[in-house]
């Protein structure tokens, strides 16, 4: 016995009840616990050979074993036991070696064998005989060959070139056909067992005349490989023999020897005329290596053969896939297992010999579990790493067994592993911060929000209650700005905000389940007042005091785009709501002034004239862009003056200018239209006098040539100095505003 091993050695045929020995004394086991254990014995045979008594742990023979139909022709025969028993799981690998005995006799083929020998041929001639054969082993096998008494014949072994020995029947003297046509002689063959067994066959020699050469082949073994999946056709190999004789007798053809099995003969076909050797159907053989023997005979009278050895090496295909048996599952397993707990006991095989039969097995990478190899063909399935049933409550683990072949065949299976639950998960808030926006002037009892707390622990120990961390907000108790329902985490307002004076609060929720001990989580909740837009624009300047008009003083030459004053307003509110924007509600004089919408200021659109008003009054209105927008409104009095008064007048009236159309305005237009046409009829005079001048010169002979009269015309109205002194009129009114008229009047000389 060795780790965990056993070896028994049993004789074939050993009658049943016979003692092979004791597996619990062998093994070191309590005989007494196989039964509490469930001791079952597990292998790969269909039946059971033997029996282990639960009480003392006997193993005795339960069916003979028959080694020649168990092993066939292997050399060691081997029967494979695995003993499992449970509480704890184990696993032992119980090894028997059946050995041989001498219970078989050597036997041949076929009951006659028959030879044609010509009459002529020499001594010396050598005929093959066929082989015995024996299903034991080694030395029970056959192991020489005896021929009876004979004048002419007596037998010889020889080896042919694998190693392999045969009998020959060798001629030792001439034979005369007319003295006796046959020769009926008797060939044994004898084992090595003891008592040695025996079999013979009679052997027909009929003498034959002519005909006197015998096909010969060119090789005495032949060898060929095929893959055990080869279709039908396939050629195996070509053998090729010679006859030294001539005509018919020099013809061969070629047969599978008599000796060779009914089997061969079905699986191969030898092409009596090419030698070619096919496959034909299915090669159902277990056996790496076949053995045939061919014969080739020539067409003579008493056609004469030979035989050569053929060996088949059947390559195998990897055609079977690994098999996966499942031997033992441990199902649910708590998620604190510790790592290497054992899951599960695995057996994976494959049918294939060699490489094709060798196996890898895996699992995914990402799963916790490992397979750890055990015995022989055995794994184990172990954990390795921390469960977590609140994560995964159960693995799906797909074992994969891949063999070595070329190409590899794969087999899977799936493994349900269900995990079972322990109370270790506090509750979990989604985040570690939740923001709450909430507007300015809610109503009492408003809900804020609702945080949630999720525990994936089962039962009581997933069930989570809510409560208010004990804080102060702006030197208040949180219990009397806050209010919470300690069933669903909903929150909600004791009192109105006001976001002039609270812009933001925080506090803590702490989630807590009803585990034993309980385990608990805390959230902050971040509170953010939003803004209504519930103030006004305030006008901080210009300002004004009991109701009255605020001024500014404006030289009266002042130029275009200048600063009469600006307008500065703040909102208390915020962001969009406190966006101010400047608009001109009212002004005396809609040409004069412009107020910028963004920045407030109020600038002259033109420079200022003498025919300006000296007092205007302009209205400005700030507006925010709340919704609905909030505004104020200031009034501002421009007065036109170069130095400050002493005293300002009196912004309280309208501010409209007079009517243009008084009585002193019409007086005015009726003295310049009468000193207009005036001045008309005097041109009109003076260019009627010029006419009349020019004809009496031109009568007279005395007229001015029309180029000088040309130059006279181009001196008139080039020089400056040919123009009269203006005459000018000046009107002027005396008011709240001054208007200056200027009139000229110029004659030119002719």
């Amino acid at each position: 016995t060795a780790n965990g091993q056993v070896v028994y050695t049993i004789a074939e045929e050993t009658e049943c009840g016979a003692s092979v020995g004791n597996i619990a004394k062998d093994l070191g086991i309590n005989a007494a616990t196989l039964s509490a254990r469930k001791f079952r014995m597990i292998t790969g045979s269909s039946k059971q050979y033997f029996n282990i008594n639960a009480s003392t742990g006997a193993l005795s023979v339960n069916e003979p074993i028959d080694r020649e139909q168990l092993c066939e022709l292997e050399s060691a025969c081997l029967l494979n036991y695995e003993l499992v028993l449970d509480n704890p799981l184990e696993l032992y690998r119980m090894e028997f070696k059946v050995l041989d005995i001498n219970d078989n006799s050597p036997s041949f083929p076929l009951s006659e064998y028959h030879i044609n020998v010509p009459e002529f041929l020499s001594p010396g001639a050598r005929f093959t005989l066929p082989n015995a054969q024996d299903l034991d082993e080694g030395t029970n096998s056959v192991q020489n060959y005896t021929l009876s008494p004979d004048e002419h014949f007596h037998l010889e072994m020889q080896t042919r070139g694998d190693g392999s020995k045969y009998p020959e029947l060798v001629l030792k003297k001439a034979l005369d056909r007319e003295q006796q046509a046959t020769h009926r002689l008797f060939l044994t063959a004898k084992d090595g067992g003891d008592p040695p067994k025996f079999g013979d066959v009679p052997i027909i020699v009929t003498v034959l005349d002519t005909n006197d050469n015998a096909p010969e082949f060119e090789h005495s073994v032949y060898r060929g490989s095929i893959l055990e999946n080869s279709p039908s056709g396939t050629l195996v190999v070509q053998v090729h023999a010679t006859d030294l004789d001539e005509g018919a007798n020099g013809e061969v053809r070629y047969s599978f020897s008599n000796i060779t099995s009914a089997d061969l003969q079905r699986m191969f076909l030898i092409h009596p005329h090419t030698g070619e050797v096919t496959v034909n159907g299915v090669l159902a053989v277990q056996r790496p290596l076949l053995e045939m023997l061919i014969e080739a005979r020539d067409n003579g009278a008493f056609g004469m053969s030979s035989t050569a050895k053929l060996l088949v090496e059947i390559t195998d295909v990897n055609n079977h896939g690994p098999e996966i048996t499942i031997t033992s599952l441990s199902s649910p397993i708590p998620e604190d297992a510790v790592p290497g707990t054992v899951i599960a006991l695995l057996s994976i095989m494959d049918k294939d010999p060699g490489e094709n039969g060798k196996v890898t097995c895996q699992i995914p990478d990402n799963l916790p579990f490992q397979l750890k190899p055990s015995l022989e063909n055995y794994y184990s399935l172990v954990t390795s790493g921390l469960l977590d049933r609140e994560l995964i409550s159960g693995y799906n683990i797909t074992i994969t067994a891949t063999d070595l072949g070329s190409p590899p065949i794969t087999t899977q299976k799936t493994l349900w592993v269900q995990i079972s639950d322990v109370n270790d998960n506090p509750p979990v808030f989604s985040a570690d911060n939740f923001d709450v926006f909430v507007e300015e002037n809610n109503p009492l009892g408003a809900f804020l929000c609702q945080v949630s707390a999720s525990d994936p622990d089962m039962g009581d120990n997933g069930q989570v209650s809510y409560m208010l961390r004990n804080s102060t907000v702006a030197g208040s108790a949180l219990a009397s700005i806050l209010s919470m329902s300690l069933a669903n985490g909903s929150i909600y307002a004791k009192r109105a905000f006001d976001f002039e004076q609270l812009r933001s609060f925080y506090f803590q929720v702490e989630a807590k389940d009803n585990g034993s001990p309980a385990l608990s989580a805390a959230i902050t909740v971040n509170v953010y007042i939003s803004d209504q837009n519930d103030n006004a624009p305030a006008i901080l300047y210009p300002t004004s005091e009991n109701g009255s008009v605020a001024v500014e003083v404006v030289p009266r030459l002042a130029d275009e785009d200048y600063l009469v004053t600006k307008v500065v307003a703040d909102d208390e509110d915020n962001a969009q709501n406190a966006w101010l924007s400047y608009h001109l509600a009212h002004s005396s004089d809609s040409t004069l002034f412009h107020l910028a919408p963004h920045s407030g200021e109020l600038r002259t659109m033109r420079s200022m004239r003498s025919t300006d008003f000296l007092k205007h009054k302009v209205v400005v209105v700030v507006r925010d862009h709340g919704d609905p927008p909030l505004s104020s409104t200031v009034t501002v009095g421009i007065l036109l003056a170069d130095t400050l008064p002493q005293a300002l007048p009196d912004f309280d009236d309208s501010g409209e200018p007079p009517p243009l159309l008084n009585a002193t305005n019409i007086y005015l237009i009726i003295s310049l239209a009468c000193v207009s046409c005036i001045f008309a009829v005097f041109l009109l005079f003076l260019a009627i006098v010029r006419l009349c001048h020019c004809q009496t010169c031109c009568c007279s002979g005395c007229c001015c040539p029309a180029d000088e009269y040309e130059k006279y015309c181009y001196s008139v109205h080039m020089l400056p100095s040919s123009h009269l002194p203006p005459d000018m009129l000046e009107v002027t009114r005396v008011g709240k505003l001054t208007h200056t008229y200027l009139y000229r009047a110029s004659v030119g000389l002719g």
